[in-house]
């Protein structure tokens, strides 16, 4: 069995089709992890995400910050906007299946064998794999909760400073680690989050800002970390142990495969529009 590692679809799903016939994948054999963000900004998100509905088992998905907007747009808690191109998912007959998947992924996925944790932002560098794995439990059990539109997506981001705080409950808890796992970028010294930031590191001209990556972490010494979300990176990380697969298939770059058992990444352009 091999498994594949691809980074923000986006719903490029021509492209994806074109790199996974590349390594012949076959899902009777293969794992397919993806790093969150399957729909949005590209042409065909219903197609993606039927897709990966129906893979089944071998499929592995994360949650990523325009998987959850689907879930608030579903819920008329935002109006969505012609850039994120989901108005043919919001009006198709299965609509309500959709949501109930997505509501079943969770924030993190782990490949224990290999030592393996993805995410689609990346992981607090605070966090032990202990925190993370009941972190992400907790906002998994509020997603799949009758009431989980007023109770959780209405009010999952903040924009504002936030620092982890362990003895935080409710709300707050639960949307440090969405902001977290779906948005982060750039950490404060302290550990702060700022969002404003999105250059890569050789770009940002704010010295009290650091990537996620590059603060001391208990599960960056022990795991391999894959994430996507910062397509401004295009893959370029300085430690073989991260995996930065967002490399901006839906800007007009390209889409980005990490073959796990062979260690290779396989990449294939944008299509252009015929």
């Amino acid at each position: 069995m091999a498994h594949y590692f691809v980074g923000d679809i986006q719903g490029c799903f021509a492209e994806l089709q074109r790199i996974l016939a590349k390594v012949d994948f076959n899902p009777s054999r293969d794992e397919l992890w993806a790093v969150g963000d399957l729909v949005a900004r590209g042409p065909d998100s219903l197609a993606t995400l039927r897709f990966f509905r129906s893979l089944g088992d071998a499929a592995k998905t994360v949650l990523g910050n325009h998987d959850l907007h689907l879930l608030a747009l579903h819920g008329k808690l935002k109006r969505p906007k012609p850039s994120d191109h989901l108005t043919e998912i919001l009006e198709s007959t299965d609509i309500a299946a959709s949501i109930d998947w997505l509501r079943q992924q969770p924030l993190m996925r782990e490949l224990p064998e290999h030592k393996i944790i993805m995410s689609h932002a990346g992981i607090p560098p605070q966090w032990s794999l202990d925190v993370l794995r009941q972190e992400v439990a907790l906002v998994s059990q509020a997603l799949q909760q009758d009431d989980y539109l007023e109770a959780l997506i209405s009010q999952m981001y903040s924009d504002g400073t936030e620092q982890w705080d362990p003895s935080a409950t409710g709300i707050t808890r639960l949307r440090y680690c969405i902001n977290a796992l779906t948005r982060m970028r750039y950490l404060y010294l302290d550990g702060r989050f700022n969002f404003d930031c999105k250059q890569p590191p050789e770009k940002c001209n704010n010295p009290q800002l650091r990537p996620w990556f590059d603060f001391s972490s208990p599960l960056r010494e022990s795991h391999t970390l894959v994430f996507g979300h910062w397509a401004a990176l295009m893959g370029k990380v300085s430690d073989t142990k991260l995996k930065a697969l967002d490399t901006g298939c839906c800007w007009g770059e390209h889409l980005t495969l990490w073959h796990l058992e062979k260690d290779q990444i396989i990449t294939q352009k944008k299509l252009k529009k015929s």
